[in-house]
């Protein structure tokens, strides 16, 4: 730090005067502030928006394991039990996973003669979202 002499005209003394002051000003750390707190806010939000996507996908992952599931079953049963598998299992009745809902649908002659076609509509948060498989069975 750099100091020098000023001599104050009215009273004679001397007094020293620092040029290279050193720190910073109650203005730049208000606005120093203010960046870093929007800063913050952003990676929040992002932070918030990750984890929404993460649960839509572990939801995703579910419904579609689920339909896949009863498409195994439906295959299992074959041809002429497939019917046995058709209808609706409504929200909290299957096991584990309450918050989902599952639709089993058999057409038969589709999409030609002795085929079945089986579909699987897994639904879930109050019908908004679905995932829909289908496989084809033969006689």
């Amino acid at each position: 730090m750099r100091a020098t002499t000023h001599k104050n005209k009215t009273s004679g003394h001397s007094r020293y005067k620092c040029h290279d002051e050193h720190g910073f000003t109650l203005t730049e750390v208000l606005i120093a502030t203010v960046i870093l707190a929007i800063g913050l806010l952003g990676a929040a939000r992002m932070n918030i928006a990750v984890i929404r996507g993460n649960v839509s996908g572990k939801e995703l992952t579910v419904a579609t394991t689920l339909a896949q599931d009863r498409i195994e079953e439906v295959q299992r049963l074959g041809y002429t039990n497939a019917n046995t598998a058709a209808g609706t299992q409504a929200y909290g009745t299957i096991a584990t996973y309450t918050a989902y809902k599952r639709v089993t649908t058999i057409n038969a002659n589709t999409p030609a003669a002795n085929m079945i076609t089986a579909t699987v509509t897994v639904f879930w948060d109050a019908d908004k979202h679905s995932v829909i498989l289908s496989t084809i069975l033969g006689q």
